[in-house]
């Protein structure tokens, strides 16, 4: 259980250091090209979901996204015992994720995204981990269970 709390927390440290660089070092008028017409670093503020959807609805968002913490930590509870590691890591990295960006919500009404690949809206480490572990879950439903 150590392990897996302690992934969650290096997800939200890491996380959180590199907002905190972003909203030091960025703007959002001018990005920081990192590889020419690849990679750009450049300061966004969502107040909505993926792709800014439901930017209006911030109050309504920040308590759905609380209740779903609560949830996920339910989950990581009970999945401890029962789930293979890999599923574990998958959800530490999730829970990591979600508690990184909840913390923007709470702190800023918005998620401070900096990451910007020019053909994909721009994204940050927490909304990587969780990509990252929803795949590995993905993954693993379609690999075979091992017989005991």
């Amino acid at each position: 259980m150590i392990f897996f709390y302690g992934l969650v927390g290096i997800v939200v440290l890491v996380d959180q250091l590199a907002k905190f660089l972003a909203l030091r070092y960025l703007s959002s008028q001018t990005p920081l090209v990192v590889i020419p017409h690849v990679l750009d670093f450049t300061l966004v503020r969502n107040s909505g979901v993926a792709f800014g959807l439901f930017s209006g609805f911030a109050p309504l968002l920040f308590t759905l996204i609380t209740g779903s913490l609560v949830f996920l930590f339910m989950i990581a509870n009970r999945a401890h015992h029962e789930a293979s590691l890999s599923n574990r890591w998958a959800l530490s990295l999730i829970l990591g994720g979600a508690i990184g960006n909840w913390i923007d919500r709470l702190r800023f009404a918005a998620v401070i995204d900096f990451i910007d690949f020019r053909v994909w809206p721009v994204f940050n480490i927490a909304d990587s981990a969780i990509t990252i572990g929803v795949c590995i879950f993905a993954l693993n439903l379609f690999r075979p269970e091992k017989k005991k």
